[in-house]
């Protein structure tokens, strides 16, 4: 319950429970967020569910271990970096208070060695933990997974994404517990979510399946969220300004070909369909709005040698023709005048399109909200991390849905700047 709202927390630990969670985690944030009510209110609501303090202890082990075990806990996370001393004070206090310790070998350096060690101090649990941030970046837990059961006797987790496919493989694949974040706490149906792992890891296999490229997932999932889930992934950077859909209901995704070109001059963005294909996205900075440099006849030269779409600081004309060819064109302005070609300005160069910086290979996604441009070395990351927003706003609207408000969801007056 990686949340900031003890109500919530509880009300969708609730429900993954009855959907088949053994245990309910009282994630960092929430004991931030709430304190030590939040185990103390967790373990009330649910008193015969094992409760988990994900406290991060690196100091004042023993204190900090007794006070989740007053509050109710059950099994106590420490991150594994800490110093041997403070995790021998820890199990001093475990022991006293009965409840159990678990490692989390968050960005340890050497996590096989400290693994060995961990056991040799005599900790329950080891967890296997690929953070957030790290899973933006394309890091496997599994892979993590399958180095540390090899070294070790003592029980390991795995986290970090977890869901369905790879819960069942990390089971497969030596875990002993499989812990689960945003794939049900931001469910729009907490209780489905939670029955689906829940069933997946009974019948745990090795997927056979053959893993996507990271190339061919970040594409996936960029055509699975829209732009403002980017723009949210990205803090509100990346969008461009005053751009319109020609066509509304189409979608653009791709890598840009960018066209520096002139008022009303259509050779060079006419010479970029020669050298876009699948998969590009054009973008053109042509700097006017009562000028052309783009219409039906280049919508379907593009249509035809599979170009994902255009994108125009400038205006189009031929409207009919390009609705009518439902591709995905993307303007300033429409005006009916075209211009000359006269073959001033340059292909592939890094230009400036409608307030955003655009350079070759950058990633472009359109929809009927807008575009933004993707730093091509962040692609991956902002992918991964948009499909996040759009899992935290399912959750959100299935509570509205409920009957709650959005400033109640948010619950804006209590976290409104002091």
């Amino acid at each position: 319950m990686d949340l900031l709202e003890l109500d919530r927390s509880i009300q969708i630990a609730k429900e993954a429970v009855s959907g088949g969670a053994d245990w309910i985690e009282a994630g960092t944030p929430l004991i931030k967020s709430e304190g030590m009510n939040s185990v103390r209110e967790m373990k009330k609501a649910l008193p015969g569910t094992k409760i988990v303090a994900d406290m991060k202890t690196v100091d004042t082990g023993f204190t900090e271990v007794e006070m989740a075990a007053k509050a109710g806990a059950d099994i106590v996370a420490m991150l594994a970096s800490s110093d041997n001393s403070t995790i021998e004070e820890a199990l001093r206090a475990a022991r006293q208070f009965g409840v159990q310790i678990m490692m989390d070998l968050l960005t340890v350096p050497d996590p096989v060695k400290r693994s060995r060690e961990l056991e040799t101090l005599g900790v329950d649990y080891i967890c296997v933990h690929v953070g957030i941030d790290q899973q933006m970046t394309g890091r496997d837990t599994i892979d993590f997974l399958k180095q540390i059961v090899k070294e070790v006797k003592t029980p390991v987790a795995a986290a970090g994404g977890i869901n369905a496919a790879s819960g069942a493989n990390a089971i497969a694949s030596g875990a002993a517990i499989v812990i689960v974040g945003g794939s049900i706490v931001h469910s729009a149906d907490v209780k489905a979510s939670a029955r689906e792992i829940r069933e997946a890891i009974d019948h745990a296999t090795v997927s056979l399946a053959p893993r996507k490229s990271q190339e061919e997932e970040l594409i996936s999932i960029l055509r699975e969220v829209s732009t403002p889930n980017i723009s949210d992934a990205m803090h509100r950077k990346g969008a461009m300004h005053n751009i319109h859909p020609i066509n509304l209901g189409t979608k653009i995704v791709g890598t840009a070909v960018t066209v520096q070109t002139f008022a009303g001059d259509w050779a060079k963005p006419v010479e970029a369909i020669d050298i876009a294909g699948p998969g590009n996205v054009i973008v053109i900075y042509s700097g006017s709005n009562s000028i052309s440099p783009w219409g039906g006849l280049a919508t379907l030269s593009c249509k035809n040698r599979g170009i994902e779409g255009v994108v125009i600081e400038g205006a189009v004309r031929d409207v009919d023709e390009i609705r009518a060819l439902n591709y995905p064109i993307f303007s300033s302005g429409i005006v009916p005048n075209a211009g000359e070609p006269k073959g001033m300005g340059e292909i592939n160069a890094e230009i400036t399109c409608c307030g955003q910086t655009v350079r070759p290979g950058d990633y472009i996604v359109g929809d009927e909200s807008g575009v933004v441009v993707i730093p091509k070395e962040r692609a991956y990351e902002v992918a991964r991390r948009a499909k996040d927003v759009k899992k935290t706003e399912s959750r959100l609207y299935e509570e509205i849905r409920r009957g709650k408000t959005l400033s109640q969801v948010a619950n804006l007056k209590k976290w409104e700047k002091v």
